[in-house]
């Protein structure tokens, strides 16, 4: 493992007087044979103020300290670490943040604090070898995850790993062991003393986890983690009253639940939030109604939410609500031209995304992964109103604001009028012609405009 560690750290690890280790992810992922790992956690059975010292003769600027935990973040030239000195942690049930923390020579004290056994195999970068004090080595050769101690304790200590059993899992392509899966479930419910925003962030990445090492519907498999567990219970529980709800056998193989997250299984990353809430409403509505008619309208308010409940960005937050408000359009094949015209003008900017959530729709109903009828008919349509020159989108359109403003068009009015201008072109079919559309907007929109 010396190899992959930059020269700089090494020479830190010669100047202690006793072992510097790398721990955690870094190790974990050396070890399981994949690529480095962005973060390099480092301890020592040595004061963070002593450590400090010999650090910053080493050339490394402290740019943190946290006295408490005997923590520090330390850089040089690009290198990012933090440094921990060997420690023991007592928590309050469920918090993420260590009530008190009491520092030891002991390396099986400082490993019994973690949570996961493959992540508490430590390397001694001066002696070059490895320190498993808890059989860490056996879990990631077997690809197995285990906690540090009994599984009750180490979920009651710290609700955050219930999060971080189903990212490591699915982004490793780790088994969890079944007194590790019961220990999660048992303690599922202390997940709500964690802030929303470090849920949120757990989530994103679990929505992502194929991407950490390239395993296919690792996404997936963190998500039946938080089911199996019932975490999910708890952080989506609109999502979780779909488990059990039955659909339409002739379209679905799955329930609710089931159907919600094998979206996600079979969609591109960048829907992957919104193929996750795109049916929210629908155990609502069934419950409510007796059916999911409406669901995705209905959508839209669980779904918005949901966004502001976990925190979600602001602009993934609009995008996510109008995805699930956009997913069932023409499902049946009906729609008339000027209705599937008007739809693609109105999601323009979000049509590219429309078509891959209608696509993981299709595939997750029945596990097929042919193209969808809907997405494939949504995107020969857009293809003939690109080639019929249609505008779709007012950045098509012919004419412009300034064009209406040497019309004389009030300021306050020169975007309704060019929304108007782009649905005649569109819809009505005028040409996009800017003598044309300019005529008519000065015959038609101007003496409104004007109060006349």
């Amino acid at each position: 493992m010396r190899e992959i560690l930059n020269p700089n750290l090494i020479q830190l690890a010669e100047m202690l007087p006793c072992p510097l280790y790398v721990v955690g992810g870094k190790v974990r992922d050396y070890l399981a044979g994949f690529g480095p790992s962005e973060d390099t956690d480092i301890c020592a059975p040595m004061d963070a103020a002593v450590f400090a010292g010999y650090a910053e003769r080493a050339g490394y600027v402290i740019a943190r300290s946290f006295k408490n935990t005997g923590t520090l973040k330390l850089c040089r030239e690009g290198e990012d670490y933090e440094f921990s000195s060997f420690r023991t942690d007592t928590y309050v049930r469920g918090t993420h943040r260590p009530e008190e923390s009491f520092f030891t020579q002991d390396i099986m004290l400082d490993a019994r604090r973690r949570d996961f056994k493959c992540n508490a195999v430590y390397y001694d970068i001066k002696a070059d070898a490895f320190a498993d004090p808890l059989g860490g080595l056996e879990d990631i050769k077997n690809r197995v995850m285990d906690t540090v101690a009994p599984a009750e304790k180490v979920f009651s200590e710290d609700g955050l790993r219930l999060m971080r059993l189903a990212r490591m899992a699915a982004e490793n392509g780790f088994t969890p062991s079944a007194e590790c899966l019961e220990g999660a479930h048992r303690n599922a419910a202390l997940i709500q003393d964690i802030a929303a925003e470090r849920i949120w962030a757990e989530l994103e990445k679990i929505l992502a986890a194929d991407a950490k090492h390239g395993i296919q519907y690792a996404q997936y498999v963190g998500l039946k983690i938080l089911d199996e567990t019932r975490v999910l219970d708890e952080i989506l529980p609109e999502l979780a009253l779909g488990r059990g709800i039955e659909q339409r056998h002739d379209f679905h193989d799955h329930d609710v639940l089931e159907h919600s997250l094998r979206c996600v299984k079979y969609s591109a990353p960048e829907i992957r939030f919104a193929a996750l809430l795109h049916d929210c409403a629908k155990p609502y509505c069934y419950v409510t109604n007796g059916n999911f008619h409406g669901h995705d309208k209905e959508g839209m308010r669980i779904a918005h939410e949901i966004c502001l409940r976990l925190k979600a960005p602001s602009k993934l937050t609009s995008e996510t609500v109008r995805l699930v408000g956009a997913h069932m359009f023409n499902v049946r094949g009906d729609a008339r031209p000027s209705k599937i015209k008007r739809y693609i003008m109105e999601n323009q900017d979000i049509l590219d995304k429309v078509i891959l959530l209608m696509q993981a729709d299709f595939s997750a109903c029945k596990d097929v992964l042919a193209p969808a009828p809907a997405s494939v008919a949504l995107t020969a349509f857009r293809a003939q109103m690109i080639a019929d020159g249609l505008p779709l989108s007012l950045k098509d359109l012919a004419v412009k604001g300034g064009d209406l403003a040497s019309a004389g068009f009030p300021p306050e009015h020169i975007g309704e009028t060019l929304n108007h201008l782009l649905e005649d072109s569109t819809i009505q079919g005028f040409p996009n012609d800017k003598d044309v559309l300019l005529e008519r907007a000065v015959r038609i929109y101007l003496p409104k405009a004007l109060g006349q």
